[in-house]
């Protein structure tokens, strides 16, 4: 199984929490847990309930277009247009009866968005929304869509061309991009669904080895040529390990990552890292578009409250599912079922700073 849909933790994020193997089973299960607290925060990144979570709005970002009805159907200024949930980043066309308003005829609001709530004619201006033939559904915006900024993160470079119909991306550091993210190359976007292991070109030096044991933690590699970053997961035989130091030749690592096995090494045993990304290609509205190796990769970054929280939820599913929703805490009379009041606060939190509020319309 792999992910369908952009999730606000990843993958990686919660194997981290649990400290969880990486295996077919368990990824399937942590998938799940994932997409579904994605689901409860913005009601699903498709369908009828889409915006409709707890947060009331979603938190990646699309290229659509939206219509809505002329304003008067809501009970507003002729002037003025509610967005209501779909919350705009940016516009590119602006059309009311079929006839376009330029960009320096409108202004979106709140002023110091994005994103931004409602658009309204500059009222200096000769522009004004048409009704066409009918009010109904007669303004269009086609734009980008989201319900935060769209702040993006560097995350290394593609380390091969792509053209514009290949899935399999390989790339130049798998530590800042995990199952579940949005990541950006030139104007494409593109959802991570899986990854899988590749080979660095890096070995263990052929005078090193490793030995079975934890301490045993620095490993001096036969070239620094697209060497291993800090915080990077590798893969030497069976063994995963996490990066947590690179200086020059050598890595400092943490033995027996992922639930693996300590074992011993040989030197020149190659260096995997998973860096191989199965993507969705021209995801959420961008197009597939063909890319230089070496070209930028940046990462949609999902608010931090709200990423906490989703792997709060996930994590509170997956525990669940191992205790079959009976976790208890103490014992005898003082035995009491586990509340995750801290996961209530964090709650709390993420309304308070990123749930959608309403607007009051007067008549």
């Amino acid at each position: 199984m792999a992910v369908t849909r952009v999730t606000y933790c990843t993958r990686e994020d919660v194997q981290r929490a649990l400290d969880v193997k990486e295996t077919a089973r368990s990824s399937r299960q942590i998938d799940r847990a994932i997409e579904a607290s994605s689901d409860a925060i913005d009601g699903g990144a498709d369908g009828p309930n889409r915006g409709a979570g707890l947060l009331k709005r979603r938190f990646f970002p699309e290229v659509k277009t939206v219509s809505f009805d002329w304003p008067n159907s809501q009970r507003a200024r002729s002037w003025r247009l509610w967005l209501d949930q779909h919350e705009l980043v940016s516009a590119t066309t602006v059309t009311s009866g079929g006839t376009t308003i330029a960009a320096s005829d409108y202004v979106l609001y709140p002023s110091d968005g994005p994103p931004y709530n409602r658009l309204e004619i500059d009222l200096s201006s000769t522009a004004a929304f048409d009704g066409g033939d009918t009010h109904q559904q007669s303004i269009s915006i086609n734009g980008t869509w989201c319900g935060c900024d769209t702040t993006t993160a560097t995350a290394g470079t593609l380390a091969e061309a792509l053209d514009a119909s290949e899935t399999a991306v390989d790339v130049s550091d798998s530590s800042l991009i995990g199952v579940g993210d949005l990541i950006v190359v030139d104007s494409e976007r593109m959802l991570v669904t899986s990854k899988a292991m590749l080979d660095t070109g890096v070995n263990i030096d052929a005078g090193d080895s490793l030995t079975a044991a934890a301490s045993d933690v620095s490993i001096t590699m036969s070239t620094t040529t697209n060497a291993p970053t800090v915080d990077e997961v590798i893969l030497i035989d069976s063994e995963r390990m996490l990066v947590v130091d690179v200086a020059g030749t050598v890595l400092t690592v943490k033995r027996a990552w992922d639930g693996s096995v300590l074992a011993a090494h040989a030197g020149g045993a190659d260096i995997y890292a998973p860096r191989t990304l199965t993507v969705t290609r021209g995801a959420y509205g961008t197009t597939a578009a063909a890319h230089d190796s070496g070209d930028t990769v940046a990462r949609h970054v999902v608010p931090g409250l709200v990423r906490d929280f989703s792997l709060g939820l996930a994590l509170v599913q997956l525990l669940g599912e191992q205790a079959g929703y009976a976790r208890t805490a103490g014992t005898g009379e003082a035995q009491r079922e586990v509340t995750g009041r801290g996961l209530a606060q964090l709650r709390k939190d993420c309304i308070a700073a990123y749930g959608r509020k309403a607007r009051i319309r007067g008549v």
